[in-house]
């Protein structure tokens, strides 16, 4: 069943639910005022008839003589038949229409000697409903009777009311049902396709409705913001891809020309010139190496796996820097606050890590300094600065400036450090230091 069949549905039987709910109380709480109605006026004939002359003496003067076998009751009877019997259930007067049917009941009040005795039902007269009172009188018992059928067909009127307007409900509750659910399902039907040819082509361009304020308006604007993050995610992994193909031509060239000068001269190189094939050879198959393990790391992200924790980067970076002197021979100077972070050790290490060798590789003279204050970690060389059209660029991957493509690296360092540290919620910067040389780092908050 489809969402729009299930709305019309939906909306159709809540409106006749309710419609039908309405009907229902109107019809019972008519009902219990036209009969309470009919109850209240057999009431009042009985105490009127009570209070006034005995039925049977109507000269009042209480010796009960008089037109026992005749029909005799108040003039403001108007709709009450009236009937008298004595204590054994025999008529003594009786309407122009004929005897009143007597019961168990009726015998039960008129031979009581509780004067307050009485006995309310209904019956069936000639096909007619009928409300009957039985009240002891004078030794016997009088019925009155008054008919239910006006009251029958004022409820039968509102029935049949009420059925008229359950079907007339029902009708314009399914047209309403049905243009509300088209109204609604009509983006959920192009999202539906949207995403059926997203599944069938790959394409991750293709048109979402991102109209309307309500939930499915906002579902279209997720979907269409997902399939934009998964297009730059895309086109980031093409952009990897091919950065990576060229960058890795140049070590694997180098490795396969310093090959085939093995094979083709091995016997006649001297041992000085085998050494530095070598040498070259071990140096390429290094810079490969660490090309390979850093876009590994880009491309899986593996820095994820960590545990959250707290992390001091103070301790962070004297680990980072005692390597740095020991590959480097450098001097790298620590100064560090008890800045505290919730983050994943070993990826804030490898980010301040990257910082202290890109600074010992491209500044090769002076101390490197390490400066953490507050979250903010500031790497300092002294070497000549950076070039103001290199700085917006340093952090990119596979990015390196001209004068420093001779030098060993894969230009993915820097980008390593941009990926921990907005993981981290934070943010790197580069620029040229007072004084000379150049100040890299980042700012995370802290706990």
């Amino acid at each position: 069943m489809s969402l729009r069949l299930k709305l019309v549905l939906a909306l159709t039987l809540l409106s006749v639910c309710a419609t039908a709910a309405i009907g229902v109380a109107s019809y019972r709480s008519t009902k219990q005022q036209l009969e309470g109605a009919v109850d209240h006026s057999l009431d009042n004939a009985a105490r009127q008839m009570q209070e006034g002359p005995a039925i049977g003496d109507p000269d009042g003067d209480g010796d009960g003589h008089g037109r026992d076998n005749g029909y005799d009751r108040p003039r403001s009877f108007e709709q009450v038949l009236l009937q008298r019997i004595d204590s054994l259930g025999v008529v003594l007067i009786a309407p122009p229409s004929g005897q009143l049917p007597v019961s168990d009941a009726d015998l039960e009040v008129a031979s009581s000697t509780d004067p307050e005795a009485r006995a309310r039902y209904d019956i069936q007269l000639d096909g007619e409903p009928y409300r009957m009172l039985t009240i002891n009188y004078e030794g016997g018992a009088v019925q009155l009777a008054r008919s239910l059928e006006e009251s029958h067909e004022s409820l039968e009127s509102i029935l049949d009311s009420t059925l008229l307007a359950v079907a007339l409900v029902a009708l314009v509750s399914a047209l309403l049902g049905w243009l509300v659910a088209r109204q609604v399902t009509r983006r959920l039907s192009r999202l539906t396709v949207a995403a059926g040819v997203v599944a069938s082509t790959g394409r991750l361009d293709v048109a979402v409705p991102i109209d309307g304020r309500d939930e499915t308006g906002q579902l279209g604007r997720a979907f269409s913001g997902m399939l934009s993050a998964l297009h730059t995610s895309k086109q980031e992994q093409h952009q990897l891809v091919q950065d990576a193909s060229h960058e890795l031509r140049t070590p694997l060239t180098s490795l396969r020309t310093n090959v085939a000068v093995l094979r083709r001269r091995f016997g006649s190189l001297d041992v000085g010139s085998r050494e530095q094939l070598l040498a070259d050879l071990d140096s390429e198959t290094r810079e490969l190496t660490d090309l390979v393990n850093e876009l590994v790391e880009l491309a899986t992200d593996r820095r994820d796996d960590e545990l959250v924790q707290s992390v001091r980067l103070g301790d962070a970076a004297e680990r980072a820097a005692a390597r740095s002197r020991r590959r480097f021979g450098r001097d790298v100077v620590v100064t560090a606050d008890d800045s505290v972070i919730e983050g994943r050790p070993n990826a804030l290490e490898r980010a301040i890590q990257n910082l202290v060798d890109n600074a010992c590789k491209f500044a090769p003279e002076g101390p490197v300094e390490v400066t953490i204050v507050d979250g903010l970690v500031i790497v300092r060389d002294h070497g000549p600065g950076l070039t103001e059209a290199d700085i917006p660029h340093l952090f990119d991957r596979f990015y390196r400036s001209v004068e420093m493509r001779s030098k060993p690296g894969s230009g993915l360092g820097l980008a390593i450090v941009k990926s921990v540290v907005e993981a981290h919620g934070g943010a790197v910067f580069a620029r040229n230091a007072p004084g000379g040389g150049a100040e890299l780092g980042f700012e995370v908050p802290v706990v």
